[in-house]
């Protein structure tokens, strides 16, 4: 059976762009907004979650520390994968809790290597 990614963006295109570069490998979920990733990481068996920054409502780093706070989540590998690439955001990404931050527009082989080694390390 196929892992499930489940991507957090909340641009359309960019949910087109993933599941054509993830679902020939992975069940690819998709959403627009905090609320329902965090309903869908508790009703489905999420693997990998990539999850943008800038979003209305809740945004990426705020959500990443809730999931981050909930102990069955701690270890779930998580991707920043956003347009904000300044060190300062690097690493306002890695305190939430990210496991990796990738910069948009990603190089879909570089993203397949990423998630391929956080499935193997988890």
């Amino acid at each position: 059976m196929k892992k499930t990614i489940l991507a957090v963006d909340d641009s359309t295109v960019m949910h087109q762009i993933f599941k054509q570069a993830l679902s020939q490998e992975y069940r690819v979920l998709v959403t627009d907004n905090a609320i329902d990733a965090l309903s869908m990481i508790y009703h489905e068996q999420v693997t990998v979650l990539l999850l943008d920054i800038l979003m209305p409502g809740i945004d990426g780093l705020e959500l990443c520390r809730t999931i981050r706070s909930i102990p069955q989540f701690q270890d779930l590998p998580i991707i920043m994968l956003t347009a904000r690439g300044s060190s300062f955001d690097k690493v306002q990404g890695h305190l939430a809790g990210a496991t990796e931050y990738l910069t948009k527009p990603f190089d879909a082989e570089k993203l397949h290597q990423v998630i391929q080694q956080l499935i193997i390390n988890n």
